[in-house]
């Protein structure tokens, strides 16, 4: 999900259910730079999620 931030600028929201996905994707063996394309954010919160850095929050799945 696309939303402005205080400048205009288009950011991508990680919504749970983003964060989910890009677990899967992860597992899958997708690379990280190609899943943050994908979904238009930085590679640096792709590696976030896969650390547990983001995401810890979400219960009932592990990132990896």
């Amino acid at each position: 999900m696309m939303v402005d931030d205080n400048r205009g600028r288009k950011r991508a929201r990680l919504t749970d259910d983003v964060i989910r996905k890009i677990w899967e994707r992860l597992k899958r063996g997708h690379y990280q730079h190609d899943i943050a394309a994908d979904l238009g954010i930085n590679q640096g919160r792709i590696s976030e999620i896969r650390t547990g850095k983001r995401g810890h929050h979400i219960t009932g799945r592990s990132p990896m």
